[in-house]
């Protein structure tokens, strides 16, 4: 699980809990003007092949960060239907796959400080 944090034009993104172990990660910042598109991600959503470095149980969790052609992912979700996809451009990863508490309010959270900044 993860919780998001906007600062002025900074967006935190806070890895909670023993997800910190799976993935490896406690924390990752990016800008607003980083983010390209946002939105729920499908329970049928598979990370890329190569990871590095991080937890992956098909099925059951993904957490941490996956690589692909090109493509550098940080993952936190069970496949339970509350995970939000986060695309960058220009940040140290291209997406976000991670589980929140409530999707549709973090989702309406980003995307108003992404229009604002």
């Amino acid at each position: 699980m993860v919780e998001f944090e906007v600062t002025g034009t900074t967006v935190t993104m806070h890895v909670r809990g023993a997800h910190q172990l799976l993935a490896l990660r406690d924390q990752l910042t990016f800008d607003l003007s980083d983010i390209s598109a946002i939105g729920r991600a499908g329970v049928d959503r598979r990370p890329p092949w190569v990871r590095a470095p991080g937890t992956f149980f098909p099925g059951v969790i993904a957490a941490g960060t996956f690589r692909g052609k090109g493509r550098k992912e940080f993952w936190d979700t069970r496949f339970d239907g509350r995970a939000i996809r986060v695309d960058l451009v220009g940040a140290e990863v291209t997406r976000l796959v991670v589980d929140v508490a409530d999707p549709d309010a973090e989702l309406r959270k980003l995307a108003s400080a992404a229009a604002a900044a």
